[in-house]
């Protein structure tokens, strides 16, 4: 530490360490007689008091020595010098940043000390007794603070600094405050005492040396000849004495712009501006735009531009554009280069944001002269008039002439105008135009009916120039003619009921015109001339333009005719007087007494007046799916599928098993060969084969056949008897066969047959027996059915 402490400091450093040895010396050694009697009274008293007194240490920080820096020491009175006490030190830094000998009680430090990290240390000591630990005296608090010495310089935390002032500021003028910090101890010495100064900077700034406000020390700087400036201040601690430590900060300041200076435009080159644009732009186009400089900038700068003078000021105009800076000059009236090729502008530019300050050195405003030029364009003809409009009558004539258009070019070399129509505004070719002279006229008829305006675009187009072309428009509106006559309005069919009266209103008719007369419609109406004296119905004419057909007579009947028709005639009131003959259907109805149609002779008719064409159509195309379908489900039901067999090779006699149809009875022929029947073959039946789902009803089907006539031969009607039930019986008993016999599964009768149905379906199930006597009264043609069921005539000999 010697050679950074200077000679004033060695005597700061040698009185600290001569009162920390002073505090460590026994009681004893510096102890007065008042202060021993006070030491026998307490010992008298038996009080425990410590025979060690301190309270502070002082060291001093920054040491830089090999050895550690030695701080204090520790001493008891009850320490005998036999090594008999062991000191003990605990606390902040105790083993760290300070060590005690335990044996002597010397203290030392074996770190760097700081006061900026660390202040005061706050430790604790205490003897205790080497061999058993014992303590010798209470745990004392002791407090080893360090002092500061000079090894911080004063610092600008917040460099570098950014700052403002307006131009044209007075002397004196505030800039900015700095404040530098030193860490070291401000309430000790001058080592945390700072002095400001200015390094760099002058004569434009100053610092004070105590605040570190700097100030402005140079009158009417200006931005716009200078407008950054760096200056370097200074802060030295020890209050600026030699051997001081120094820190330096940078300060960045601007100048602020203030409206100190007038717009001017540049007239150095030449003193007008010269622009131009052609005849062709349309109203808002861009002329040019013209700028007044100024020196200043941001809204010291904006400008508002006006035209103030010149023989343009109508036909054009001038704006600001969003930067507030450029006058825009567009254009606010058609232009023309035949009527005037040039125009003079007037233009003014001035500061919108005025510093009262410095209004002496206005005005802050300048004038410029903008003169335009039109330049020439070939421009496409021009209508005398923007639009036409024409009433024609309809019924003008072919070739009559509705209007002369007219169109030039408007240029100087005046070109030859052609005329055509657009055939997109007239698609049907109702008019025509003139080439050369512009006259429009008809060359079809007219109908107002049919087409009310007809809106007509006509084009010019310059004989030598093509591309060249205008358009104007011609509305022609055709005025009505009575030339249509009117007629019956709605339907054209009425009826009267059959207990209709005299007198009786039976229908009311009215009547449309498709002319629209000035003083309205006013219909006429009466009965034909050949139905003047129709003694069935009159017709009486309201005046309102309806009419009231009534009866003449009552008694109407069906029978005696059901259609009458009557010819009504209907005139208009307009000249020429247009009339027409309607022919009114009326029908003889059935009613009730309300009046209310029952029925009528009209209802074929007025089906057709209900149902299109289409609906028609549909109708019958349905009736013929419906024919199809109920054909096709016939057709199924006479082809139903055979039932299944197992023996492909059966006897071609046997078809009576399988067969579905009964066909026309004994008569017919077609389906089997009957006379097969009457020479059978043996049966043959394989009892061992029984059916284990159906048994044999043989006794059911006739309950007079003898069970021996089915085994045993005969001849003649007992040959078919017995085959048939033999048949029947090798059916029942053969496991391949179907559940089934032809007997009981009867579907379709045949046609022709008198018996209806003889299906046995559910005679199996029946528990009565069933009485076939009415066999008898079906004639011979079921004789021998009969005689199989064994029903018998009383008259009849016996059948076996």
């Amino acid at each position: 530490m010697g050679d950074r402490v200077h000679l004033p400091a060695v005597a700061r450093t040698l009185l600290p360490v001569a009162l920390g040895i002073l505090t460590l010396l026994p009681h004893s050694l510096l102890g007065t007689p008042a202060e021993e009697e006070h030491v026998r009274n307490s010992a008298l008293l038996q009080r425990a008091k410590r025979s060690w007194v301190w309270n502070q240490f002082f060291v001093l920080e920054e040491y830089t020595g090999l050895e550690p820096l030695y701080i204090g020491k520790l001493h008891s009175d009850m320490d005998k010098g036999d090594g008999s006490i062991k000191y003990i030190l605990t606390g902040e830094g105790a083993g760290t940043t300070f060590t005690i000998d335990d044996s002597t009680g010397d203290i030392h430090a074996i770190q760097r000390l700081d006061r900026e990290v660390k202040a005061q240390y706050i430790l604790r000591a205490q003897a205790r007794n080497r061999l058993t630990d014992r303590p010798l005296e209470p745990e004392s608090e002791f407090i080893v603070k360090i002092q500061d010495i000079n090894d911080n310089e004063p610092r600008f935390l917040d460099g570098p600094y950014q700052a403002t002032v307006p131009e044209m500021s007075k002397i004196g003028t505030s800039v900015i405050q700095l404040t530098a910090t030193d860490a070291d101890d401000p309430t000790y010495g001058n080592s945390a005492r700072v002095v400001y100064s200015i390094l760099e900077g002058q004569p434009y700034f100053s610092v004070d040396a105590k605040t570190g406000v700097v100030r402005v020390s140079l009158a009417d700087m200006d931005r716009e000849t200078r407008e950054n400036y760096t200056v370097v201040i200074q802060a030295k601690d020890m209050g600026g004495q030699l051997g001081g430590l120094a820190g330096t900060t940078t300060i960045n300041i601007t100048l602020s712009d203030i409206n100190d200076n007038p717009p001017m435009f540049d007239q150095s080159k030449q003193p007008s501006a010269h622009m131009s644009i052609p005849e062709s732009a349309p109203v808002g186009s861009v002329v040019g735009r013209i700028w007044a400089k100024d020196r200043d900038i941001g809204v010291n700068a904006e400008m508002k531009y006006s035209i103030i003078d010149g023989d343009g000021r109508d036909t054009f105009d001038i704006s600001t554009d969003p930067t507030n800076l450029f006058g825009i000059i567009t254009v606010k009236k058609p232009l023309n280069f035949e009527n005037k090729p040039s125009y003079t502008l007037k233009v003014e530019g001035a500061n919108t944001h005025l510093d009262p300050a410095f209004r002496h050195r206005g005005p802050f405003k300048d004038v410029t002269i903008v003169h335009v030029s039109i330049e020439d364009v070939d421009e496409p003809p021009q209508f005398d008039l923007p639009a036409y409009y024409v009433e024609l009558p309809e019924d003008a004539e072919i070739g009559t002439m509705v209007k002369t258009v007219s169109a030039r070019d408007p240029d100087a070399a005046n070109n030859t105008v052609r005329y055509s129509i657009d055939r997109s505004s007239d698609p049907d070719k109702y008019f025509y135009i003139e080439i050369t002279s512009g006259s429009l006229m008809t060359v079809r008829s007219l109908d107002r009916e049919e087409v009310g305006w007809h809106n007509i675009t006509i084009l010019a187009m310059e004989m030598n120039n093509p591309t060249q072309i205008a358009s104007v428009s011609v509305a022609v509106r055709v005025l009505d003619v009575n030339d249509n006559p009117p007629s019956l309005m709605h339907y054209l069919e009425a009826y009267v009921c059959e207990n209709a009266k005299a007198g009786q209103l039976i229908q009311t008719v009215t009547a449309v015109d498709p002319d629209e007369p000035l003083g309205g419609q006013h219909f006429y109406y009466s009965l034909a001339p050949e139905a003047v004296n129709n003694p069935n119905f009159t017709l009486k004419d309201n005046q309102d333009n309806t009419a009231w057909i009534l009866t003449r007579r009552g008694g109407w009947s069906q029978q005696d005719q059901t259609v009458f028709y009557l010819p009504i005639f209907i005139s208009d009131g307009e000249q020429p007087v247009q009339s027409s003959t309607s022919t009114l259907t009326i029908r003889v109805c059935s009613c009730d007494q309300e009046g209310n149609v029952m029925s009528c002779n009209a209802e074929a008719y007025s089906l057709p007046a209900s149902l299109s064409r289409g609906a028609l159509i549909a109708i019958l195309a349905c009736i013929f799916v419906l024919l199809v379908m109920i054909l096709l489900m016939l057709s199924l039901r006479t082809h139903r599928k055979k039932p299944y067999l197992c023996d492909e090779e059966e006897n071609v006699h046997e078809n009576i098993v399988r067969y579905d149809d009964e066909g026309g009875g004994e008569e017919d022929t077609e389906a089997f060969d009957i006379a097969a029947m009457w020479n059978p073959r043996e049966a043959h039946h394989h009892l061992g084969k029984m059916r284990q789902d159906m048994l044999p009803e043989i006794e059911s089907l006739s309950r007079y056949v003898p069970q021996a006539c089915v085994m045993g031969g005969g001849s003649g009607d007992s040959n078919v008897h017995g085959y048939v039930l033999a048949k029947l019986l090798e059916a029942d008993m053969d496991p391949c066969a179907p559940p089934y016999d032809s007997l009981q599964t009867y579907a379709y009768e045949g046609e022709g047959s008198v018996a209806e149905s003889l299906s046995s379906l559910q005679s199996g199930t029946s528990n009565t027996d069933h009485e076939y006597d009415y066999l008898n009264d079906w004639g011979p043609r079921f004789k021998k059915l009969a005689e199989m069921y064994g029903v018998l005539e009383t008259n009849s000999p016996p059948l076996w």
